[in-house]
């Protein structure tokens, strides 16, 4: 899966996940401090989904002028530690009763909300 993690994103997830197959472009590593709106557009251009602790990117995903079209992943987690994060997001992104793309999706302990971008 392709995915932009944004910098509140633990860098141990963002290796995890690149050891799990997935190409994650991280924030953090590459463009800390950037706009919110600068990932969307990268996101579009990469077609990746957003994954994020940050409630903007839900209002950016839905009321935007810019729809990022693969996705966002709102996580609503108290991360305990970056393991714990790392943990979630690896049970999460192979559930296979989800689709992904095209939707905010706000993920709780235990709950996939989900709303059309």
């Amino acid at each position: 899966m392709r995915l932009l993690a944004n910098e509140n994103i633990p860098l141990e997830t963002v290796r995890a996940l690149r050891s799990a197959g997935h190409d994650v472009y991280s924030a953090s590593e590459s463009d800390p401090g950037a706009p919110d709106l600068s990932h969307v557009d990268r996101a579009i251009r990469e077609h990746r989904m957003i994954v994020t602790f940050d409630r903007d990117f839900g209002e950016l995903a839905v009321r935007g002028a810019k729809k990022p079209t693969a996705g966002v992943l709102l996580l609503r987690i108290r991360p305990r530690s970056a393991q714990h994060v790392t943990q979630f997001l690896t049970v999460l992104l192979v559930r296979t009763d989800v689709t992904w793309a095209g939707h905010l999706s706000v993920v709780d302990e235990t709950h996939v909300r989900q709303h059309p971008i």
